[in-house]
């Protein structure tokens, strides 16, 4: 497995999503399961693997302290906090209060298995705490060994520099894939000025890049996906030029929709490291194989040309998740 830098955090080419091995798309998988195909990945050389304590919650941050602890001097692991989280452990909105990043780092810390978390981001940007005194927290739990690195996800370009001038951001964790490239304008030039790496998540658009989601697609009511406009049935079959498009490249590459995917998404900027998640060896293979795949000038050239044209049609989250993305 190739490497990348974000910042000065070194890590595979390729990292591994694990939020849909315990949420979000579904019943939650076999622990064990997903305890061998954490290993399994580890083996084939992925270092980077991306939790959340509102995966679950809780669970999935569980599920890696379990499947890592052998091998942590071999992983980065990287982690959130941000949500304020009730009773029953449901969202109930925001909170970065310093006090409340300390309380949840050190219950992280727990659940993970370890003596410090290699890199974490505030989750959403809270309006109500100023960024600067979020980046002060974390840089105190960085000063004190419990955390190496400072993350932000789905924040602007400003909110980056703020926090950047406090503790410095080693990356920007944000949605990026062929059918959702707006931080191309304004965030790419930022990062590439402060040397700040981009972890894009849902680099296969949730699923739909594969190839394997159609208008007739029935998802159940604990998948995400049931409630985001993108994925309305009529989206959903007006977005398949996208897939015409990484289908005609895969054809000629011998290579798959979601492996094209990845490729293109790797060959944008040599800071960019994509975590495509999976619950399904037979994926991980796949996926691993696109960070293997070579696209040509020509194919980019190509696929740069025919995305321009394609208008995608739907929000990439429900109205009420829009308010806390910071783009």
């Amino acid at each position: 497995m190739k490497k990348r830098r974000l910042g000065n955090l070194e890590v595979s080419a390729l990292g591994l999503g694990c939020m849909g091995m315990s949420f979000a798309y579904g019943a939650p998988a076999d622990p064990a399961e997903m305890v061998k195909l954490l290993r399994t990945a580890v083996d084939r050389g992925v270092t980077l693997f991306d939790t959340a304590e509102v995966y679950g919650p809780f669970t999935n941050e569980r599920l890696l302290g379990e499947a890592l602890a052998p091998v942590r001097d071999r992983v980065v692991i990287a982690t959130k906090f941000g949500f304020k989280l009730d009773a029953e452990g449901r969202q109930a909105g925001l909170d970065s209060r310093p006090e409340h990043i300390r309380e949840v780092t050190e219950a992280s810390l727990q659940r993970l298995r370890t003596d410090r978390i290699d890199l974490l981001y505030q989750h959403r940007v809270d309006p109500a705490v100023p960024i600067e005194d979020v980046a002060g927290a974390v840089k105190d739990l960085i000063a004190a060994g419990k955390v190496r690195h400072f993350g932000l996800s789905e924040a602007g370009a400003n909110t980056i520099r703020r926090a950047h001038a406090v503790q410095p951001v080693t990356a920007l964790q944000s949605e990026y894939s062929l059918w959702f490239r707006e931080l191309e304008a304004e965030i790419f030039p930022v990062l590439a000025e402060l040397d700040i790496g981009l972890v894009a998540f849902s680099p296969l658009g949730r699923g739909f890049l594969t190839g394997t989601i159609d208008d007739q697609t029935a998802f159940s009511a604990t998948d995400f996906r049931a409630n985001v406009p993108r994925f309305t049935p009529e989206n959903r079959k007006a977005n398949q030029a996208v897939i015409e498009l990484v289908q005609r490249i895969a054809t000629r590459k011998h290579a798959t929709p979601a492996q094209v995917a990845i490729a293109w998404l790797l060959a944008q900027k040599p800071w960019i490291v994509p975590i495509p998640g999976t619950t399904k060896p037979h994926r991980l293979e796949e996926n691993l194989g696109g960070a293997e795949l070579e696209l040509t000038a020509t194919d980019l050239h190509e696929i740069a040309q025919a995305a321009a044209a394609i208008e995608v049609h739907g929000a990439r989250y429900p109205e009420h998740l829009m308010k806390t993305v910071g783009l």
